[in-house]
């Protein structure tokens, strides 16, 4: 079925980023502008969720309804907690600072898969971390115990790690490999989980080209819908077949793809009654949403409770 996306905010200042359900309403970031916000779809109004959120771009609720964001600025995956306070995640790798986490994926015991790519802007303050050698998906897992936050390195043949996202049965790690400068590898890959906790090989589920105008953009953002497909931001006006969210199966076969109005998609996820809408943000800064869209999302714990 054909989409039809409305424009129900925006433009911001900058790209607007990750997205998250709340179960009433839906959470997504002005990541310039350092803020998350939160559409209300029962009154259309957009309302100041978070400020000062430097530079948060993605978002995931936690199984136990704690909302996590990739904070780009500070380096870190943050937790923002139900009173207003926020506290950091682990930020040391082997002794040294990650890069700076872009988008992340919640498994069912609370580790948290991020994406831990090199960015041209610097982080706050001063510039005495160097960033490391690899830009990896990491992995953050709690010591219920002894509280503390632990990372492990789970990709060793990455470059330009973007999305992440964990299907169903959490046996497979999606990953969007997006290098859009010339000759750069734009790949959707899916690895095995072992059950010793690392990584198989990947498997390329779909390649991006170019043509003669450039380089066809990969995958910013994606989500999986309650059938397992993998649903994914990708394209733009510059080149190829323009600004898509495409809907691929886990084997690759590209369902569907749907234009876009806007240029740039950067994310997407599900929200709406029985999670039936699906929610877009764009590098302009603004957020779409395609009511009814004939497929559905995966219920979280956060939006089998509702909002809190």
């Amino acid at each position: 079925m054909d989409w039809t996306l409305e424009k129900l905010a925006g433009p911001f200042e900058g790209p607007a980023g990750g997205l998250a359900w709340d179960g009433s309403g839906m959470l997504f970031s002005a990541i310039a502008e350092g803020r998350i916000l939160r559409y209300d779809p029962a009154s259309g109004n957009v309302t100041e969720f978070r400020k000062h959120t430097n530079r948060t771009n993605g978002l995931a609720f936690a199984p136990d309804g704690g909302l996590y964001g990739c904070q780009e600025g500070s380096r870190r995956v943050i937790h923002f907690a139900d009173d207003g306070s926020t506290s950091p995640t682990g930020s040391l790798l082997d002794g040294r600072y990650h890069n700076h986490p872009n988008n992340l994926a919640i498994d069912s015991k609370g580790r948290i898969w991020f994406s831990d790519p090199w960015s041209e802007l610097r982080a706050s303050g001063p510039q005495i971390f160097p960033a490391l050698e690899h830009a990896s998906v990491l992995r953050l897992e709690l010591d219920s115990f002894r509280k503390l936050w632990s990372i492990r390195r789970m990709t060793y043949d990455t470059t330009a790690p973007r999305a992440v996202a964990l299907s169903h049965d959490e046996s497979t790690l999606y990953v969007a490999e997006t290098d859009n400068s010339p000759l750069g590898r734009r790949e959707l890959r899916a690895y095995t989980i072992l059950p010793d906790n690392t990584l198989g090989s990947y498997t390329v589920l779909h390649a991006f080209g170019r043509d003669h105008r450039g380089e066809h953009r990969g995958i910013e953002g994606m989500c999986t819908d309650s059938e397992g497909n993998i649903v994914a931001c990708a394209g733009w006006r510059k080149a190829g077949p323009g600004p898509l969210v495409c809907v691929f199966s886990p084997s690759g076969a590209v369902i569907e793809s749907h234009p876009l109005p806007a240029d740039q998609p950067m994310n997407c996820a599900f929200g709406d009654a029985d999670l039936s809408s699906l929610y877009v943000t764009t590098a302009g800064g603004e957020l779409l949403r395609a009511r009814n869209c004939g497929r559905r999302g995966l219920p979280s714990a956060k939006s089998s409770r509702g909002a809190q």
